[in-house]
Order: structure tokens, then C-alpha cells, then sequence
């Protein structure tokens, strides 16, 4: 299983170390819970397809966001709907060799039991691939984009060859420190942090308020991984959002150029391996389905975005992105 750090101790993946869990805010533990961008990845030698037998839970309300119905998918393949409770699931392969990913569905936040091959044959893990962490909120989680393998991190972690690991938390990610000491206390090639439009109106935030808490979430990011490629993406268009002000004063626009400024200013202090991304540009309204959330089309636009960025970084600072593939 990849695309995860933590486990529940039932065994269902999580994305938030349940031992820290009460220091985290209740939304976001709640979003952890949901198995976003987390997938099985093997290597068939000689195998028809593959047996999944897994106990699966009825989606929370607020993961009806998704708009079709649960289900596992072989990436290149087919999907097969995922039903809850106990059952046995069996997913076609289209060649007896190969390497496979298996999208989990997530909103059933299904508890992995088997994985068996039929036809013959024998399965093995995937290789494992540079492990990129990607924080933020509901649109780095994937939300408005029809399956999970369409949310932009899991488009840009396939195109550069880096496993990701979804740590967006819808109608989170206001960066706050203790999540930023998980991200710190785990192993990463690289991260991205990409926060600050829940900033301005669930729980408001001050134009400064939102510099020291950036500066601040990237120097724990920073005393975990020192060298490691860190690209820090500001909040993407949100048309009522941009000049309106919140109950502090701030619009999103300030909110923004808030986030552009702390990156900046890290960069200026000598830290030579953060990059900034303007997420201001790389979006219009037409790329929004509901005036928040990109559908499929804009999180296309902006997995493009981060992988050339995420290129730069990494072809600029040598062995720091060995492993990744250059180019998208």
C-alpha cells in the first residue's frame, strides 16, 4: 500500500499519526480518516487479475462530494464498484506482467484484509519510488475532481515518478504546527505546502497572521528535512473571495501575496532549497465547478504547474531529486 505514512490500529491507513491526534483540530483528524490518494502498487509476474478482499464503512456526508460511485480501479484498466461491508472484489488485469497501481475507493475508507493473484502466477510490491508529501486542503485532497487518481497530486506524482502522499484536509489545513511536526518527523524526498484559502473565511486569519503562521509552519518543516526540495504553492483563484474581506480585514488577494511573501522571505534568509509557485494565475472561473474547487480540467492545469515547477527545483539542487523523472 502506498501513498500512506500512518495506520489506525485496525489496520486502515490514515493520513495523520493517530498517536498525535489530539493535538490536531477535529476536521482535520476527521479528513485524515479518509484514505485520500492512498493505493496499492505491484508488480505482476504471470497473475489474470487479482483478489481484493476488504471491509468497507458507509461514506460520511461529507464524502458525498464525489460524484459517482465508489470504486477500485486499476489504473489503464477497468473499475469495479466497491460496496459496503465485507466482500471480495476482482479486478481484471490487462497483461499478465506488469506494474499496476489499484485505486482505493476512499470515501468507503475500505480496511485492506487480502490481496491474492489468481490465474497463476505471483504478485510483489512495486518499487518504491521517491517519497513526495503534499499538504493542504480540500483541493490539494482532491475534492471536485471525478475520481481520486484525477486529484492534482496524484496526476503530478505519477507524471515525475515520486510516490505521493495526500495530506489535504477539506475545510483544514490552516497550517498548524502539529501537523507540521508530523510532516517533519517523517521520511520525504520532497515537499509541498499548499494552504491559506481556509484562512479566509472558516477560521479567519489577518494578512500577518497568515505571514508568521507560513513562516513559522516552514522553519518545522525545515528542522525535519533541511535539504529537501520544498515548493510552497499560495491559494488558487477564488472569485468571491478575492477582494471581499473576512471578519479581519483580509481579502484573499492579501491573503495570498501573505503566503508569496513568507516564502520569499525564507528564501532571502538562506534557504536554498524552497521554491514558490503563485497559485494566483493558474487558474480562471471556467476551471471551477462550484466557484472553489477545480474539476478535472483545472486540476490538470495545475498538476502541470507543480510538476515543471517541482523540475526546476530539482534539476537546480542536483541529487536532491535523484530518482524523479525530468520532465511531465
Amino acid at each position: 500500500m502506498r501513498g500512506v505514512v500512518w495506520w489506525e490500529p485496525d489496520g486502515r491507513p490514515v493520513r495523520a499519526d493517530p498517536a498525535d491526534r489530539d493535538r490536531l483540530p477535529a476536521d482535520t483528524w476527521e479528513r485524515a480518516r479518509t484514505p485520500a490518494g492512498v493505493r496499492l502498487e505491484f508488480t505482476a509476474h504471470g497473475v489474470s487479475a487479482v483478489e481484493i478482499a476488504y471491509v468497507a464503512r458507509e461514506p460520511s456526508e461529507v464524502d458525498g462530494y464525489r460524484g459517482v460511485p465508489p470504486a477500485f480501479t486499476v489504473l489503464g484498466g477497468v473499475d469495479v464498484p466497491a460496496a459496503v461491508g465485507a466482500h471480495v472484489v476482482r479486478l481484471p488485469l490487462p497483461r499478465r506482467d506488469g506494474t499496476y497501481t489499484v485505486q482505493l475507493p476512499e470515501t468507503v475508507r475500505p480496511l485492506i484484509q487480502a490481496v491474492r493473484p489468481l490465474g497463476g502466477g505471483t504478485l510483489e510490491p512495486a518499487p518504491r519510488r521517491p517519497r513526495w508529501l503534499v499538504y493542504g486542503d480540500s483541493i490539494v485532497e482532491g475534492w471536485a475532481a471525478t475520481r481520486p487518481y484525477f486529484a492534482w497530486p496524484a496526476i503530478a506524482g505519477r507524471a515525475l515518478g515520486l510516490e505521493d502522499v495526500n495530506l489535504g484536509y477539506a475545510g483544514a489545513a490552516r497550517g498548524e504546527l502539529a501537523s507540521a511536526q508530523q510532516l517533519a518527523s517523517v521520511e520525504a524526498d520532497m515537499l509541498t505546502v499548499a494552504f491559506g484559502t481556509n484562512c479566509w473565511s472558516r477560521t479567519p486569519y489577518s494578512a500577518p497572521l497568515l505571514y508568521e503562521t507560513t513562516r513559522s509552519f516552514l522553519a518545522v518543516l525545515r528542522a525535519g528535512h533541511p535539504h529537501a526540495p520544498l515548493l510552497v504553492v499560495s491559494p488558487v483563484l477564488r472569485p468571491d473571495a478575492e477582494e471581499t474581506r473576512n471578519q479581519l480585514g483580509a481579502t484573499l488577494g492579501e491573503l495570498r501575496s501573505a503566503v508569496e511573501r513568507a516564502a520569499h522571505d525564507a528564501v532571502a534568509s538562506g534557504d536554498r532549497h524552497l521554491a514558490l509557485l503563485p497559485g494566483g494565475g493558474l487558474l480562471g472561473p471556467e476551471h471551477l465547478v462550484d466557484g472553489v474547487h477545480p474539476g478535472d480540467r483545472g486540476h490538470l492545469l495545475l498538476a502541470r504547474a507543480v510538476a515543471d515547477r517541482l523540475t526546476g527545483v530539482a534539476q537546480a539542487h542536483g541529487d536532491a531529486g535523484n530518482g524523479m523523472r525530468q520532465g511531465t
